[in-house]
């Protein structure tokens, strides 16, 4: 997790970084995120009182009205009040949004969709998460979070999984899912050179050691990334239909470490799927931002929500 304090013109003030812990209950991870908040403010010689709002990308689907994760089961947690433990630690107003939504919206304000009427984000990792900004602000539901592609059905190319539904584009196309297939590989002997870099574990198994892997001459991993990257497309087309976006935008750690192979992958596959009327109406573009796309989104979120009160630091 990283908190970063901002001035009114979006220069960095504050940093603080912490690492996530999975499976980590509720209150220690939200201690962890104080922690973390407070560090920033630290480095940036700041007090609480003079924060003028803050914003928090969070992974899962959201109750926005209350600023409560519903659930996040990469970490565990499963209706958390992250907006009310952060404002009764600090006192100044939060705005919670989903992590990918508020990347997106980085973006869109200060990376590769700047000046798009209509940009999709796509970021692929430990799921998948999408998001949309629509004329300057950020599509969700009445009450939650929407633009869960990861969980876009595939009915037509894979088995029911275990509790009955069909298998979801995450559960094909994400770094997790690639890590387990490239685990496979390396254990059959397919992958000399990422059995060296991270044995068998799909935990040690990220972005960076694929990338190393594939440079390296490990075939069979390029094969796995770019089935997986084609796979994937097919939420890009679906948004491309249903949005008619003039940017679509890749980020993520997956993208960050192979951009030229997943790119090119997705770039293929979307042209070859989507209407022939839409074919020259978009643009994919990597994301510019990095790890800072969300934080960076989160405080223009927080400033758009708070601007009534004048920012000393967002």
């Amino acid at each position: 997790m990283m908190a970063v304090v901002f001035d009114d013109k979006f220069r960095v003030l504050g940093t603080s970084r912490k690492k996530t812990k999975g499976h980590e209950g509720a209150k220690s991870g939200m201690a962890r995120i104080h922690a973390t908040i407070a560090a920033a403010m630290v480095e940036a010689n700041l007090k609480p009182d003079q924060i003028s709002g803050l914003g928090i990308g969070c992974p899962g689907p959201l109750d926005l009205a209350n600023g409560e994760i519903r659930e996040a089961p990469n970490l565990g947690w499963i209706n958390v009040p992250v907006a009310k433990s952060i404002f009764t630690e600090f006192g100044f107003p939060v705005r919670v949004g989903n992590d990918v939504d508020f990347g997106v919206f980085g973006e869109y304000c200060f990376g590769a969709a700047r000046g798009a009427r209509c940009a999709v984000g796509i970021f692929p990792g430990t799921g998948i998460g999408g998001g949309c900004v629509y004329e300057g602000k950020l599509i969700q539901g009445a009450n939650s979070t929407c633009m869960e592609i990861g969980h876009i059905p595939l009915p037509a190319a894979t088995a029911l999984s275990g509790d009955g539904r069909w298998t979801s584009l995450e559960a094909c196309a994400s770094r997790l899912a690639i890590s387990g297939e490239a685990a496979q590989a390396a254990f059959r002997g397919q992958a000399e050179h990422l059995l060296d870099l991270a044995g068998t574990d799909i935990s040690k198994i990220r972005s960076a050691q694929l990338a190393d892997a594939i440079r390296a001459g490990d075939d069979a991993i390029r094969d796995i990334v770019e089935r997986a990257a084609r796979v994937m497309s097919l939420g890009v087309v679906t948004l491309i239909h249903l949005m008619a976006p003039d940017i679509v935008v890749l980020g993520g750690g997956l993208v960050e470490a192979m951009p030229e192979l997943y790119l090119d992958a997705v770039s293929k596959t979307v042209s070859k799927h989507v209407l022939p009327s839409f074919r020259d109406l978009y643009r994919i573009v990597p994301a510019e931002l990095g790890d800072r796309a969300t934080a960076m989104g989160a405080a223009a979120a927080a400033r758009q929500a708070f601007a009534a009160s004048e920012p000393t630091a967002q």
